[in-house]
């Protein structure tokens, strides 16, 4: 799951004239397919933004039952590329993999012109600068009421961009400006992600993540609110899994562990998790006719647009 951004954040950066919206800059748990938390019990929203995307999500939302099911078909027909008339685990695997990559070419293209004023493709730091915070430099954030926070996120930006600067000449490349708004997909900015989930987490900043801390990044109890059983799941995971030297703290090494698990592939989990939901003969396969019988939850699933798919569109795979 992503790592999500405070209000405060979210307020900060919506003052800003063009900042890069808070979800973007808010480094991710792991990387995973969808913001919400994987726990079917709950819902069905992380598999709804797997299969879909995120924004594609949002618009099968709003569909009548029989809206969803012909756009749900024409995704299918994309999905089944050797149009033998069966989804397989590799075809749905490759589709999930396909939005992962479309949400960030589409996401890095969207703020890519903003950023590049004076279209030379390429952003220096100052024009990443003057564009979000340009307004505020000149008085030292003087109008802010929080001033101290909102300077460092000038900071943690100004960090992150040097950062993903590969030879550090001050200026991002389209590559190197992917790395700074997603830095979780680059081995090289690795410490950084380590670094900002450690700050985000760690309230008392002692260099360490309790398990206070943990949940508390995920889960804000409501007056009189039950706890939630995947909360008390994630307790049980700090102990038994994140936990490594059972010190009752997780640090560096292991936020590392936790939020970068190189070994796991997102996409192919959830390919699985959707057959076995779907899968009605249990044949290892999806027809359209298994798919359509589970609409209601195929559209609260991460297939049908990971970042905005729109099936009208000719998208190669």
């Amino acid at each position: 799951m992503m790592l999500l951004s405070s209000l405060l954040y979210l307020y900060l950066l919506a003052a800003a004239a063009l900042a890069v919206p808070a979800q973007e800059k808010r480094v991710h748990h792991q990387a995973g397919l969808s913001d919400h938390v994987h726990d079917d019990s709950q819902n069905y929203q992380y598999d709804h933004e797997a299969f879909l995307g995120k924004e594609e999500a949002k618009t099968f939302d709003q569909l009548t039952p029989e809206e969803s099911k012909d756009r749900l078909a024409k995704i299918v027909d994309r999905i089944d590329t050797d149009k033998d008339g069966y989804v397989t685990h590799s075809e749905l695997h490759q589709w999930i993999k396909h939005r992962q990559r479309r949400y960030i070419e589409e996401n890095v293209n969207k703020h890519w012109k903003d950023y590049d004023q004076n279209r030379d493709d390429k952003i220096a730091w100052e024009e990443y600068k003057n564009t979000t915070y340009g307004y505020y430099l000149g008085e030292e954030f003087s109008d802010i009421e929080d001033k101290d926070t909102y300077k460092s996120m000038l900071t943690r930006d100004e960090r992150r961009f040097k950062s993903a600067d590969k030879d550090r000449d001050g200026i991002a490349t389209r590559e190197e400006f992917t790395a700074f708004l997603h830095p979780e997909e680059f081995d090289y900015m690795k410490d950084v992600v380590v670094q900002e989930t450690m700050e985000d987490i760690d309230k008392d900043g002692d260099g360490k993540i309790n398990l206070h801390e943990y949940i508390g990044d995920m889960y804000t109890p409501e007056d009189s609110e039950s706890e939630p059983d995947w909360v008390q799941t994630e307790r049980k995971h700090f102990g038994e899994f994140r936990d490594v030297n059972k010190d009752g703290y997780l640090d560096a090494n292991e936020v590392a562990q936790w939020v970068l698990p190189g070994e796991v592939d997102h996409a192919d989990n959830e390919a699985k998790h959707l057959i076995y939901e779907t899968d009605t003969n249990k044949d290892g396969r999806l027809t359209l006719s298994e798919m359509l019988d589970k609409t209601d939850y195929l559209r609260m699933s991460t297939i049908t647009d990971y970042g905005g798919m729109r099936v009208e569109e000719h998208d190669e795979l």
